[in-house]
C-alpha cells in the first residue's frame, strides 16, 4: 500500500478544500434541505392561494378560505425550519459536511425563511388595510428589505463559515452572530398565527396587522447585526439533563400544544428579547478604553 493509498484508508483526504469532498452529496443531509425547500415552495403556493381565496366571489379557493390557505403557508414555514434543524444535525452527527450541502442549504433557506414570509406579510397586509393606500404601496418594500437581509445574513454566515478561513480543527460556535434567519422567519409567521386567531374572535385585525411589517423591519436589522444568539449545536441524543429541567421542557411543550398561537409567540419574542438583552448586559460589563492618541496602531 503505497503512502497516497494510505491516505485515503485512513482519512486523511476527508477535508473540505478537496474538491471532491466539497462536492459531495450525501443523501440523508441533503435530503432534509430538499424537505426544507419543499416547504417553502409549499408557503409560497398557499401564500398565493390565499390571496387568490380572497378575491374568489365564494370567498375560497380549492375549497379552503384565505386564512386557511395563510395559516398552511405558517406551518410549512415551520415545517421548514424542522427540515434545517434535522439536516445540520445529520450533517454534523455523521461527520458529512460539505461545501455543496452548505449551499445548497442556503439556497433552500433563501426560498423558506426570505421568499415565504415576504410574501406571506405582503398578501396578508393587503387585506386588512385596504383602507390605508399608503401602506399598500410600501408593504413590497417592506418585504424586499427583509428578503435582501435574510440573503446577506446567510451570505456572511457562508463566508464566515468558510472552511478555507479555518485551516485547522474545526470547533462548534456557541452562538450565532446575528438573528439567524430561520428564527427571524419562524417570529413573523408566529405572528401571522397570532392574527389570524385574533381574526378568529372577532377582534379588529387592521391595527394588529399594522404592526407586522414593522416587526419584520426589527428582524431584518437583527440578522445583520452583531448580536449574538445561543446556537444549540452541542445539543444532541447524548446530551444529559437532570430530571427538573425534563419536567419543565415537557410541561413547555404541553403550553406551545394547547396555546399555540399565543406560544410559538411568545418564544420566538423570548428568542430575539433574550440576545439583545445579554448583549446589553456585556456592552455595559466592557470597560470603555480611552481614544488612543493620533498614528498609535
Amino acid at each position: 500500500m503505497n503512502f497516497r493509498r494510505l491516505r485515503e484508508y485512513s482519512g486523511e483526504n476527508e477535508d473540505p478544500y478537496n474538491v471532491t469532498q466539497a462536492s459531495r452529496i450525501y443523501l440523508l443531509p441533503n435530503l432534509m434541505t430538499a424537505g426544507n425547500l419543499f416547504c417553502g415552495f409549499m408557503s409560497i403556493v398557499n401564500c398565493i392561494q390565499g390571496r387568490l381565496a380572497e378575491s374568489a366571489l365564494s370567498g375560497a379557493y380549492l375549497g379552503a378560505t384565505a386564512p386557511d390557505h395563510y395559516r398552511y403557508a405558517v406551518w410549512f414555514i415551520f415545517g421548514a425550519a424542522g427540515f434545517d434543524l434535522l439536516d445540520g444535525r445529520l450533517a454534523r452527527v455523521g461527520g458529512r459536511e460539505s461545501l455543496f450541502g452548505a449551499e445548497f442549504d442556503s439556497l433552500a433557506d433563501v426560498v423558506s425563511f426570505g421568499v415565504a414570509p415576504a410574501l406571506l406579510m405582503f398578501f396578508l397586509i393587503l387585506s386588512p388595510s385596504q383602507g390605508f393606500v399608503w401602506f399598500r404601496n410600501i408593504g413590497w418594500f417592506v418585504g424586499f428589505i427583509y428578503l435582501l437581509c435574510a440573503a446577506m445574513r446567510l451570505a456572511r454566515f457562508n463566508v464566515i463559515t468558510n472552511p478555507y478561513l479555518h485551516r485547522g480543527k474545526k470547533e462548534l460556535e456557541k452562538d450565532f452572530v446575528g438573528l439567524p434567519v430561520p428564527a427571524a422567519a419562524a417570529t413573523v409567521a408566529a405572528t401571522v398565527l397570532f392574527l389570524l386567531k385574533l381574526a378568529e374572535s372577532d377582534k379588529s385585525l387592521n391595527i394588529y396587522a399594522l404592526g407586522l411589517p414593522f416587526l419584520m423591519l426589527l428582524t431584518a436589522g437583527l440578522m445583520m447585526s452583531s448580536v449574538r444568539y445561543p446556537s444549540g449545536k452541542k445539543l444532541d441524543l447524548q446530551t444529559q439533563t437532570r430530571l427538573r429541567n425534563l419536567a419543565i421542557l415537557l410541561v413547555i411543550f404541553g403550553v406551545v400544544i394547547i396555546f399555540k398561537e399565543v406560544a410559538l409567540l411568545c418564544i420566538c419574542l423570548g428568542y430575539i428579547f433574550y440576545g439583545l438583552g445579554r448583549q446589553w448586559r456585556r456592552s455595559r460589563r466592557i470597560p470603555r478604553h480611552p481614544q488612543a492618541p493620533a498614528g498609535f496602531p
